[in-house]
């Protein structure tokens, strides 16, 4: 991966990164990208689901979608992708922050159009989200990947950005009579809701109950190859 001014880790370079293990756990923890560009001079930034393989990202959509046509054109962009993991409240307003794990990555897109290679991708999308899932379900049609538009996006250079610990406040602060230290912030899920027209006896997958896993854990949890 090279390397350039746009990835430059100006401020607090302690914090970050360019190697690709850092980069990738940070993109397989998440699952939500902010995707930026810019068309005739107005700035656009668009969220949207991805999936990775290697050092490929991978965004799917409707085929008359803005972003997706965009992308297509081979027009520079910027991908980011932030995970939350607590506020840190300290004694000051001015040294409150937040413990984060976040990824910059920049590089340009292009349509997947074969058959074979477009559900391979879709595959990926799928798994990251969600592992296992693409085997149970029915896969698309001629005519639902006619109407999709699938990107495989190279990752040209990118960077990481971590923040943990506890609150660092000024010296002078540490005497002052007010509680500080850390709020942790997760993201879990919930019981599953099962649809009103299931057909008879079907239970629960595995992969939906254990969930939580591949929150916690996504690492380990990952079916993709790095």
């Amino acid at each position: 991966m090279n390397l350039t001014r746009r990835t430059e880790l100006r401020r607090m370079p302690s914090r970050g990164a360019h190697d690709s293990d850092a980069i990738n756990e940070i993109l397989d923890a998440g699952f939500l990208a902010s995707v930026g560009f810019c068309k005739d001079g107005q700035p656009f930034v668009i969220p949207t689901l991805y999936g990775r393989k290697a050092e490929k990202l991978y965004f799917h959509g409707s085929a008359a979608s803005r972003l997706l046509c965009e992308l297509e054109t081979g027009t520079p962009a910027c991908v980011t992708v932030t995970l939350v993991d607590g506020l840190v409240l300290s004694r000051s307003a001015f040294d409150h922050s937040m413990n984060y794990r976040s990824v910059v990555a920049f590089g340009r897109a292009r349509t997947i159009a074969e058959p074979v290679q477009k559900i391979e991708a879709l595959r990926v999308i799928s798994e990251h989200l969600i592992a296992g899932r693409w085997m149970d379900v029915r896969g698309p049609s001629e005519n639902e990947l006619k109407v999709t538009k699938v990107l495989e996006f190279s990752i040209e250079e990118a960077s990481s950005k971590v923040r943990s610990g506890p609150p660092l406040d000024d010296d002078g602060d540490y005497r002052l009579a007010v509680w500080a230290g850390v709020l942790p912030l997760v993201m879990k899920s919930e019981s599953p809701i099962p649809d009103k027209q299931l057909v008879e006896g079907i239970e629960i997958p595995e992969y939906v109950r254990n969930y939580d896993a591949r929150l916690s854990s996504p690492a380990q949890n990952r079916r993709n190859a790095r």
